[in-house]
């Protein structure tokens, strides 16, 4: 993998999302992505009973435990990488979550502007 594969928006090394509950596309904590990943799951999202709710309203419920995938499903508090569309999907309805800009892949600037993305950020 390519260092520039693992750079977070701010050009920097991309930090992890998330170990317990282990997130990420490859279940690895970090919210990078590749061709293996059309979700472009890139924004690590800091997850609230509210946003959640959003998110199973509109059809990605992330909640629900699926013990099959061995997911245990998302908690109010948890930091979880989420797919950039959705990220996107959220913004427009006035539901984005909080983000942890340090842990979010540079994939996720071909979705939304440096400046929204910092608007949102806990870690900065």
């Amino acid at each position: 993998m390519a260092d520039t594969e693992l750079l977070n928006v701010l050009g920097e090394p991309l930090e992890p999302c998330s170990l317990k509950p282990l997130t990420g596309f490859y279940r690895d904590g970090y919210c990078r992505t590749g061709k293996e990943n059309p979700g472009i799951h890139a924004v690590c999202i800091y997850a609230t009973q509210e946003f959640l709710e959003f998110s199973k309203a509109v059809g990605n419920d992330l909640s629900t435990p699926m013990p099959q995938y061995r997911f245990a499903g998302v908690k109010p508090g948890e930091s979880w990488c989420l797919s950039g569309p959705r990220f996107v999907e959220a913004l427009a309805n006035g539901m984005a979550p909080n983000i942890f800009i340090h842990a979010t892949h540079q994939k996720m600037l071909d979705l939304v502007d440096l400046e929204t993305l910092k608007a949102y950020a806990v870690d900065l």
